[in-house]
Order: structure tokens, then sequence, then C-alpha cells
């Protein structure tokens, strides 16, 4: 096996890696300000990428122009979520908020599988089959400019809890829920701003996803539970940590594909999680309650 295919494999695995971190950015920042976790985000991110299919199928818009209505409707419908069915849990036992989330994957769930049926859909688009050479290496187009947008939404998020005045509120009620009550913070609607930007997040990587894999209603729990691993390994809470673990399940999965068998991914996604778990129970980036 040469070092060229290892070398190009690894950086396809890099790129979807990215994609990941985003999905995976969705379900942090979500628990880390509101402290519930999200048991649909892969169910949402499912979701958007039909919701891709749809407009491409239709209209024949591509996935990348695609990202800003199917974010805008995802924002609204997670700020309803949140605001609507999610704060009257907050207080509630985990067990509580455990099953409502497990109750609204199953509905979206059933709910595409009603609307769509049980085949795989896909978009066919030019640029997906095309790739840059640099020497021996190939830069998937497709891939690249997935990760691409992954980074810069990334980084408009960095930004907006980083400097403005809404994310520093957003910060304040994730450090301290009571104290953001006594200086009149308006906790619920931040709680449910913020499980908005989650829900954007999760719809960016759904219609970058597109362009990598075929979509099935049951999908899902599968990305569920990979984006479970991600901020794990990242750390849970961390926002650069998911974008790492992120990069890292990306990076094990196509070493995997490669030097196993395809199948055999997740076992090496799951063999990093141990890892983490046994050196460093918090996550690369994460830190000790």
């Amino acid at each position: 096996m040469s070092l060229d295919l290892v070398t190009n494999v690894a950086i396809a695995g890099v790129l979807t890696g990215l994609v990941y971190g985003l999905m995976a950015l969705g379900l942090s920042v979500i628990f880390g300000v509101v402290r519930v976790v999200n048991f649909a985000h892969g169910e949402m991110m499912t979701a958007a990428m039909y919701a891709a299919t749809v407009l491409f199928g239709l209209w024949g818009v591509d996935p990348f122009l695609a990202v800003l209505p199917v974010a805008a409707v995802f924002f609204a419908l997670g700020y309803a979520l949140q605001a609507a069915v999610i704060n009257p849990f907050i207080t509630r036992p985990e067990h509580s908020q455990f099953m409502l989330l497990v109750a609204v994957s199953i509905i979206l769930v059933n709910g595409l599988l009603m609307g769509f049926g049980p085949d795989a859909r896909n978009v066919q688009l030019d640029y997906q089959l095309e790739s840059w050479a640099l020497g021996p290496l190939l830069f998937d187009k497709a891939r690249v400019f997935a990760a691409l947008l992954a980074l810069a939404v990334s980084a408009a998020l960095f930004a907006f809890f980083r400097f403005t005045l809404t994310g520093k509120a957003i910060r304040a009620c994730a450090d301290n829920h009571l104290g953001a009550l006594v200086v009149g913070l308006r906790v619920k609607h931040l709680y449910a701003l913020t499980f908005g930007l989650g829900a954007a997040c999760v719809a960016v990587a759904g219609c970058m996803m597109i362009l990598l894999v075929d979509v099935t209603p049951v999908l899902g729990p599968s990305y569920t539970l990979l984006a479970f691993v991600i901020v794990i390994v990242g750390g849970l809470g961390s926002m650069g940590g998911a974008l790492l673990g992120g990069v890292l399940i990306g990076l094990s999965e196509a070493m995997a594909g490669l030097f196993i068998a395809p199948s055999a991914k997740s076992m090496f996604s799951f063999a990093l999680l141990i890892l983490v778990l046994l050196f460093r129970p918090q996550g690369l980036l994460g830190k000790r309650a």
C-alpha cells in the first residue's frame, strides 16, 4: 500500500471530520448552555439532509445555496422546540428530559419514513466527481467545499459567543443560571436561542453531508451516536473540542476503511472513545468538573 494512497485517504477523512465536527458542535453548544442532551440530534441532521434533497429535486438548488433557507428554518424550529417543549423540562429529572428527546427523535424518524419512504436519496452534481491535484495528493472538491463551510460556520459561532452581547449573555447563563436570573437576563429566551443555533449548525452539516453520503430515515440514530462519541472525545461542552473530536473520528474512520474494511470504522471510533475515557475522562479539550 503506497504512502500516497494513505495520505489521500487521511485527507478525505480530515475533511469529512470537519463536517462531523460542525454536527457535534451543535450538540456541544446545546449541552454546554442548556444542560440538556439532545437525543434527537442525528435525526435533525437527517431531516436537514432530506430538506436539501427536496430543494434540489424541486428547483435544482445546490446544497450550498440551500444552507441559508434550511438553517433559517431549523433555527426557528429549534427555538420553538426549546421554548414550547423543552424549557418546562429544564428543572425536571434527567430521565424525564431523556424520554422527551427520545420521543422527539422517534417522531422525526417515523415522520421521515412516512414522508419519504425507506429508499435512499441523494443529490447528483458535477463537482462531486471532481478533485484538485497537488502533486500526488488529491482533494475532493465536494469535501473541500464542505469542510471550508464547516470551518466558516464554526468561526462565526465562536465569534458570536465571544464578542457579541447576546453571546456573552448566553455564556453567563451557562456559567451561573441563578446569577443570570438575578441580574435580569431572559434565561428561557437565551436557552431557546441557543437551541436554535445548535439546530442551525446541524442543518448546515446536513446540507453538507448530503454531498458525501446517501440519506435514509433510519440514518438519524447512528449520527446521534456519532455526535455523542465526538463530543465525549473532544470534551462535552467544549466548542473547540467538538471540531477536534470530529477530525479525529473522521480520520480514524478513513484509516479503518482503508486498512481493515469500511464496516470496521465504528470499531475504531469506539476504540478511540475508550482510550479517551481511560486516560482523559473529561475529553481532550474538556475541563474537570
